[in-house]
């Protein structure tokens, strides 16, 4: 027999499960949401250094480098007015590849800027000559650690970095690279066998931290300055990274960086490279990349006055083209499904790319 009293405690306990039930939607609801938003990744134009954006639907952020420094704060400036298209108000990670000016030298000028949360980098500058200009800069970085305001992580290749939203690998760091196929990758590179006519770099460049970012089924890879013998170490005789859907074209387009094992093998539908108009975007890695097996588009943040009108890509695919620098970046929006976008900010055009 149901009392009034039992029926009346079900219905408590019905009604708190119902709440509790609705207080549990509510809360996944925005996480839900923030699933089916986009990627966004910034090309901030920083005149031949780099500082790229990434953010992701719910906010959190990395930055891989951070441009010049001096020039009045110009590239720190750029990178933050990219942060409020975005609707940050801080930035959760920067990711520092190496110690050459243009791409840790702007650190200083950013952290005045707005606020960050943890630095990332391969450890200690391998460039020792004293009162070298990547000694200074080294310097300058480690005066902000030194503040204690900031977290600081120096990963391995091989680590995950804990960044929410996205999966952030680390493929090289401080001269060392992967040694174990990622998965679904492993398979014998037929391009290893192509002859490379490159220089050999010592400096600060063969040791970048570079990633590969996976975010939905796109792969984006950003290898920083690393140079053409370190990406054979990973790519041949077998290729350890497998395809790769968007290129950081390595090293501004100089040909120290951009082997054939490399960017034929990884067959990307997208490539954007980080030149200027006098700096980087050699002929040989402009051919390179432009006649890669698989690519649909290639994005130069600057016309490249080497290229010339024979060897640079089409106009439309340019977001600075000659003349004086106009600051322009590229959007690429990532949809978790694959699907791209690429919007230039110089000519207002976005190109579309479908998803595998």
């Amino acid at each position: 027999m149901v009392t009034r009293k039992s029926w009346q405690m079900r219905y408590r306990m019905r009604l708190i499960s119902s709440i509790l039930f609705s207080l549990v939607i509510y809360m996944a609801a925005p996480r839900a949401w923030a699933a089916e938003g986009t990627l966004d990744v910034y090309f901030v134009d920083v005149e031949g250094g780099q500082a790229t954006l990434f953010v992701t639907p719910a906010k959190q952020s990395l930055l891989i480098d951070t441009g010049w420094p001096d020039n009045a704060g110009r590239d720190a400036d750029r990178i933050v007015a990219a942060a409020k298209l975005a609707g940050l108000k801080k930035i959760d990670f920067v990711l520092l590849t190496h110690y050459h000016d243009d791409h840790s030298g702007g650190v200083p000028q950013l952290v005045e800027r707005i606020p960050v949360g943890t630095f990332i980098d391969h450890g200690p500058n391998t460039e020792t000559r004293p009162g070298s200009k990547s000694q200074q800069i080294e310097a300058a970085y480690k005066s902000v650690l030194a503040t204690g305001k900031y977290k600081h992580l120096v990963p391995h290749p091989g680590d995950e970095l804990p960044i929410p939203g996205m999966k952030v690998t680390v493929i090289s760091s401080d001269g060392h690279v992967i040694d174990h196929p990622l998965p679904g990758a492993g398979q014998a590179n037929e391009y290893c066998v192509i002859k490379e006519d490159k220089p050999m770099d010592r400096s600060e460049n063969p040791h970048s931290l570079g990633v590969l970012i996976e975010f939905g089924k796109t792969k984006i890879l950003d290898l920083g300055d690393l140079t053409w013998d370190k990406e054979r170490d990973f790519m041949c005789p077998n290729n350890l990274l497998g395809n790769v859907d968007v290129l950081v074209v390595s090293h501004h387009g100089f040909r120290p960086s951009s082997s054939h094992a490399l960017v034929d093998a990884i067959h990307s539908k997208v490539a954007i490279m980080d030149n200027a108009q006098t700096k980087g975007g050699d002929v040989q890695v402009l051919d390179v990349v432009r006649k890669a097996p698989g690519l649909e588009a290639f994005f130069q943040l600057h016309y490249s006055e080497a290229g010339g009108a024979e060897h640079n890509t089409p106009l439309d695919y340019i977001a600075n083209p000659q003349g004086p620098d106009r600051g322009n970046y590229f959007l690429l929006k990532v949809s978790p499904k694959g699907s791209l976008s690429v919007l230039n900010s110089g000519n207002k055009t976005t190109k579309n790319f479908a998803m595998k």
